[in-house]
């Protein structure tokens, strides 16, 4: 809350938090509401989400009584990528995955960003081995990013969605734990990582999409170039 607070007092409408609505994304959403409702949130549109994602963010609407920002990927740049390599490009090959994420979510996220002076994820240490080193405030390519749920754990999560009744995710209960575009996100086995359903056909490599980690697993800046 301290974190939130403070970012949301020192950049106003510069401001504002990334999600897609998943446990993590709720409870920031439901923190920052409660310091200002003006709070902006934005969300990608990939052209690849499940169902259960529109209906987030209808709920969200609704509740909170607030715009969520869609953003989506530039037309042309999907267009020719498709017409190119395919609808499901990202299965031919783990370059070509990251690839269709660079056009559908990082592009339009770095796009929307040049406008912010300080942007919020949900990421967690404990969400997995990649994720671990995260610091609760970054820099990059000149702006601030915050992760103020880095040390949080799982129970507190919960708890928290419990304390303050949630908005769950349908997906969750359909044994998801990680939630991204359709066809790239799958229900994990019992003693799966929580990110084992993302890109589960892939072996090895970095289970990210390339918004916060380039593919060799540093953390991305947002003047990189691919």
């Amino acid at each position: 809350m301290e974190l939130l607070t403070w970012a949301i007092a020192s950049f106003g409408r510069r401001f504002g938090i990334v999600t897609s609505f998943q446990k993590e994304g709720m409870v920031l959403i439901d923190m920052a509401v409660r310091i200002d409702s003006r709070t902006r949130v934005i969300t990608l549109d990939t052209g690849r989400l499940p169902q259960e994602t529109f209906q987030m963010i209808e709920t969200v609407r609704q509740r909170y009584g607030i715009e969520v920002e869609v953003v989506c990927p530039d037309a042309g740049d999907v267009s020719r990528m498709v017409t190119g390599l395919g609808p499901n490009l990202f299965r031919q090959s783990e370059e070509l995955r990251h690839l269709c994420c660079e056009v559908r979510k990082t592009r339009p996220l770095e796009r929307t960003l040049t406008e912010f002076g300080a942007w919020a994820t949900g990421l967690r240490r404990g969400q997995s081995p990649d994720r671990f080193g995260i610091g609760k405030i970054e820099e990059t390519g000149g702006k601030i990013k915050l992760n103020p749920l880095a040390d949080w754990t799982g129970a507190d999560m919960e708890e928290y969605h419990r304390l303050h009744d949630l908005p769950l995710h349908p997906l969750y209960a359909a044994g998801y734990a990680s939630i991204g575009c359709a066809p790239c996100s799958r229900a994990i086995e019992a003693g799966e990582d929580s990110r084992a359903g993302r890109w589960w056909w892939e072996s090895g490599g970095k289970k990210e999409c390339g918004i916060h980690f380039l593919p060799d697993g540093s953390v991305r800046r947002l003047d990189s170039q691919s």
